[in-house]
This record gives structure tokens, C-alpha cells and sequence, in this order.
């Protein structure tokens, strides 16, 4: 195997080159499909109710007199909560039942989101929130290692990218539809509207997946051997590339939690929007996200297929333009130009998330797949999903929040040193890695 081929057929990698594994033939070619349909919903319905608070930061400000410091912590401490429980919750939806897991996890973000919709007090809704973190935490990993499972290698970059931009797209939904409630039905039922979706996205997914299904379903050179086969925890932080892989991404996303915690306020603020318009305003950048991330994954497999290295150089060039979009958009006076550069760096910043979950993939054994994903997860929400809203709360306390976002650019150019120095490392990462495996077999 030549390093130029980081899904070769090894026991750890599946092929991008080879053929697929032949599917049971007892079992609908549909599954996947619905796999996917039902996770991405729940993937929607996380997101809608972590993100709904962003679209009401307004009138908690007005109603209970909070501190911009205090929102910010709000937000933070359910991706502070996803970060920490990541990976302790994945190895337990590996080990015990990645179906279970995900039933489990939804049910309990739906109930913490109707405990904000009763809360009365700062204390109250911020322990209602780490609750809904909790639920939350291992959904992501768990959720895209399921999917991964019962599609073909070729398409992980595209897949990835699809699965986490259910993020923005939930962020989408959330904020708009709960900017809408708000504004016309009050701020609590914003919060029971999401848990109701979540209750039943739960259900349907208790009716139509199970581990047996997904176990007929699944797309590995050796079932038998991978499903026997347990590699020792320390094979997910093995190589220097995966580790670069971690922080890059982890870092990058600093600027997406930034804009879906903050956006709507700088609307309003700026531009002077109600709170329902500048929800509404601040979901159609999240639209543009989501829209990126599916799109670089999609480009990044294609121009990866002979070179997978690209994985990282796609990743560079994401980054550095959305270093250069957002420094030009936030280093101006608000108006329509800046509007149009915001766009260009939203549609771009959560771009690596793609290529980084690719990267990843490559670089671990399938029955720590969860596990690693839940690994990317500590690193998306420690330094991106939970800093990104709190530092920039903080700054805007302090500087304001137009200044606030002039800081994005370098957190991009330090992503941009991360992927670089993965980039050079990711041949020898993926020889070591397999070469680790093997041994340990």
C-alpha cells in the first residue's frame, strides 16, 4: 500500500479504491437512507434546541436584566457540557449499543429543553441548559459513526460534511422559528416547541432502527473480525496528524460558534432589527454554513480520490478565505458590503468540518469510531462551540461586540498553522497508525 492511499484495504481502513462490500441481500437498500434521514432529524432537533436561545438573547437581557457575560456563558455551557461527557458517553455507545445511546441521548435534551421552557430564574435556566448539554453530548459521535457504518469510504468527506451542517441547519431552524415564537407567543414556548420535535423524532426512531438492522447493514472488509476486534484507547491520539486533525478543526470552529451565538445580536444591534428579524436574518448566514459544509465536504472527496493529503490543503484554503472575508466584513461600517462578506466567510468557516471528520476516519480502527468522533467532538465544543460564544460575550462586555468579531481572523490563521503542520505529518500518521494496529492484532 503506497501512503498515497489512506483508505486502503488494511484492517483498519476501508477502501475508497477498492469495491464495496456486497449488502445482505435480505435487506432493503433503502436502510441507509433512513439511517441517515432519521439521524440527520435528530441531529436538527439537537441543534434547534441548543441554538434557540441565541434568537431570545433580547428579551432575557430586558426581562431578567442579564449581562452580555451571562449569555454568552448560557450558550457555552451546553457545548462545555458536549465537550466534556463527549468521550466518555461514546465509549459507552461503543461498548453497549449505539442505537440505545442515541434514543437515550434524545430523550433527555428534549426533556432539559422543556425544563428552560419552566424556568424562572438565571440559575435555573443555566442548570436546565447543562442538562440539555448532557443529553446532548455524545450525539454527534455516536450519530455520525452510525451513519459512516452503512456507507461506502468514498463518500465520508461528503457525508461528514452533510451530517454536521444538521448542526447549522438545526442553529437555522431554532433561532428563526424561535425568534417567531418569541416575538409573538413569548420566549417559553420557543423551548416546547423543540422538545416536542425531539419527543417525536425519538419515537420514530425507536420504530424504525435497531441494532440488528444496523449490523445487516453494515460496511466493513470483515464484520466478524472488526465486531471482535477492540484496540486500546490510546490508538486515537497515536499520531501527530490526528492530533493536528482535533485541534484544526476544534479551533476553526471557534468562528462558527461565534457567529451562531452572536450574529443575531450584532444584527440587532447594528442594523437596528427587531428580534424577530434579526433572527431571521442571522438563520439565512446559518443557511449559507450549512450550505458550505455540504458542498466543501462534497468537493473535498472529489479532488481527494487520488491524493488524499488534499484532505488538509482543501482545509487550508477554507480557512484562509474565511480569514480574509470576515477581516474585510468586520473592519467596516455596517451596510450591504459587509453583509455580503459575512456571507462568504459564514459559507466558508465550518467548511473543514468535512475533511476533518474524513481525516479522522482515516486515522482510527472502526470499533473506536464513536469514540474517536467523540474525541473531535471534545475539541469542536471545547475550543470552538463553547469558547467562541463566552470569549466573544467577555469581549463585547468589555469592547463591544462589533469589535468583538474583529478577532475572528486570527483565530483563523492559527487554524491554518494546525492543518499545515497536519498536512506534513498525515503520510508517516497513517502508516504508524496501521502499522500500531496490526500489532495489536
Amino acid at each position: 500500500m503506497t501512503l498515497h492511499i489512506d483508505e486502503g484495504a488494511s484492517t483498519m481502513l476501508s477502501s475508497e479504491v477498492s469495491s464495496d462490500p456486497p449488502r445482505p441481500t435480505l435487506t432493503s437498500r433503502a436502510f441507509p437512507w433512513v439511517v441517515f434521514a432519521l439521524t440527520f432529524g435528530l441531529l436538527l432537533s439537537d441543534y434547534m434546541s441548543r441554538q434557540v436561545l441565541s434568537a431570545i438573547f433580547p428579551l432575557l437581557k430586558s426581562e431578567w436584566g442579564l449581562t452580555d457575560t451571562q449569555l454568552g456563558s448560557l450558550t457555552g455551557v451546553v457545548a462545555l457540557a458536549v465537550g466534556v461527557l463527549a468521550v466518555p458517553l461514546s465509549i459507552l455507545g461503543d461498548r453497549f449499543g449505539r442505537v440505545r445511546a442515541i434514543l437515550a441521548m434524545g430523550t433527555v435534551w428534549s426533556l432539559a429543553t422543556l425544563g428552560c421552557a419552566i424556568a424562572s430564574s438565571y440559575g435555573q435556566l443555566m442548570l436546565a441548559r447543562l442538562l440539555l448539554g448532557v443529553g446532548e453530548a455524545a450525539f454527534g459521535s455516536v450519530g455520525l459513526a452510525v451513519v459512516l457504518a452503512v456507507f461506502p469510504a468514498s463518500r465520508r468527506a461528503a457525508l461528514t460534511g452533510a451530517f454536521m451542517a444538521g448542526g447549522v441547519f438545526g442553529a437555522v431552524f431554532g433561532v428563526a422559528i424561535g425568534g417567531l415564537l418569541a416575538e409573538r407567543m413569548g420566549w417559553r414556548a420557543s423551548f416546547v416547541a423543540m422538545a416536542v420535535i425531539g419527543f417525536v423524532l425519538v419515537a420514530f426512531y425507536r420504530l424504525l432502527v435497531s441494532e440488528e438492522k444496523l449490523a445487516a447493514h453494515r460496511v466493513d472488509v470483515d464484520p466478524a473480525t472488526v465486531s471482535s476486534y477492540r484496540p486500546k484507547l490510546s490508538t486515537l491520539f497515536a499520531t501527530p496528524a490526528v492530533l493536528l486533525a482535533y485541534a484544526g478543526s476544534g479551533v476553526q470552529l471557534f468562528v462558527a460558534g461565534s457567529l451562531y451565538g452572536w450574529l443575531p445580536s450584532y444584527l440587532h444591534r447594528a442594523y437596528g432589527l427587531e428580534v424577530d428579524r434579526a433572527a431571521v436574518s442571522a438563520a439565512g448566514f446559518f443557511l449559507l454554513m450549512g450550505a458550505g459544509m455540504i458542498l466543501c465536504g462534497v468537493l473535498t472527496d472529489r479532488l481527494c480520490a487520488a491524493v488524499p493529503v488534499r484532505k488538509w490543503t482543501t482545509s487550508i484554503v477554507y480557512a484562509a478565505i474565511t480569514l480574509v472575508a470576515l477581516g474585510l466584513a468586520f473592519s467596516q461600517s455596517p451596510g450591504a458590503w459587509q453583509l455580503v462578506l459575512i456571507g462568504v466567510g459564514a459559507f466558508f468557516c465550518a467548511g473543514t468540518a468535512g475533511p476533518a471528520g474524513a481525516m479522522v476516519a482515516n486515522l482510527t480502527p472502526e470499533p473506536l469510531r464513536a469514540t474517536a468522533f467523540g474525541t473531535l467532538t471534545l475539541a469542536n465544543n471545547l475550543l470552538g462551540l463553547a469558547a467562541g460564544p463566552f470569549v466573544m460575550g467577555v469581549l463585547a462586555d468589555r469592547y463591544g461586540l462589533a469589535t468583538a468579531f474583529q478577532t475572528l481572523p486570527f483565530v483563523c490563521a492559527l487554524t491554518i498553522v494546525l492543518l499545515w503542520a497536519g498536512r506534513s505529518c498525515y503520510p508517516a500518521s497513517l502508516a504508524r497508525g496501521q502499522r500500531k494496529v496490526e500489532v495489536e492484532r
